[in-house]
């Protein structure tokens, strides 16, 4: 699942997950029932879950591009630098 993937899943998600919790309440509040609406709003983290998790083919549509090993050895890795030390001002009294 490339970038984009991860964030389309993340906002279907979220979306998915409100909008079955409205149905849910509405649900539950109008038939009167408590374990309907908790039934209808563990059916939408199912399906939820079932759409948002596995890694379909819509969600790796932006592929990244990987470094060839060949050419990832021409090139050093950045070596860390050493921290600037900075000196403070004393105050003139």
């Amino acid at each position: 699942m490339d970038w984009q993937g991860q964030k389309l899943a993340e906002q279907l998600m979220q979306i998915m997950l409100v909008a079955f919790a409205v149905v849910a309440f509405l649900t539950g509040y109008i038939m009167g029932s408590f374990r309907m609406m908790i039934l209808v709003y563990a059916g939408g983290v199912v399906l939820t879950t079932l759409i948002t998790v596995p890694n379909w083919p819509f969600f790796n549509r932006h592929p990244l591009k990987w470094l060839d090993p060949s050419l990832a050895e021409k090139y050093p890795k950045p070596q860390p630098q050493e921290p600037v030390v900075l000196k403070k001002k004393t105050a003139k009294k």
